[in-house]
């Protein structure tokens, strides 16, 4: 189910969106608030991982391109980290840096959180960020998520966003 914003078209990832999406998810500069892939392949297995949960949960990140020209710009939106569990349903994203600061990923969280709020009818959100990390924070919080605590084993803020329905 593709889901569409003023600017971006937001669509379940496809393998062949991997080596696109690898583009920025593999580049240490792009990704130095997270973890970067070392490998196409590595990229690939987190996508499928992510994909397998969208069959189970009903979400997953979501590839993200501009509505203006078509193009791959992110990669993000809600999701249950297969890899790293008991966090519960979380918002993330991550853009190409051609992307930042043009607001898509406000545009993005405002998109997900209706869906976990509409759709998935979820009872909260959360998300992290690194504390330097200062536009994702912003980001967060214009989107209505509140700072909750700092996790030491994982360097980041872990913000909590209550979905009123």
């Amino acid at each position: 189910m593709e889901i569409l914003t003023s600017r971006l078209s937001l669509r379940p990832t496809k393998l062949s969106d991997v080596p696109a999406l690898f583009a920025f998810l593999g580049d240490a500069e792009a990704m130095r608030h997270t973890s970067q892939f070392a490998t196409l392949r590595a990229c690939r297995r987190h996508v499928a991982g992510h994909e397998w949960q969208r069959r189970r949960l009903g979400c997953a990140p979501w590839t993200v391109r501009s509505r203006a020209d078509g193009a791959i710009i992110g990669w993000g939106g809600l999701f249950e980290d297969p890899f790293d569990r008991g966090w519960g349903v979380e918002l993330g994203y991550w853009f190409a840096p051609s992307a930042w600061g043009r607001g898509y990923a406000s545009e993005l969280a405002a998109a997900s959180v209706a869906e976990a709020r509409d759709r998935l009818k979820l009872p909260e959100l959360r998300a992290f960020a690194r504390p330097e990390n200062l536009g994702s924070c912003r980001v967060l919080e214009k989107a209505g998520f509140t700072r909750e605590r700092y996790v030491p084993e994982l360097q980041r803020n872990l913000y909590r966003h209550a979905l009123e329905r």
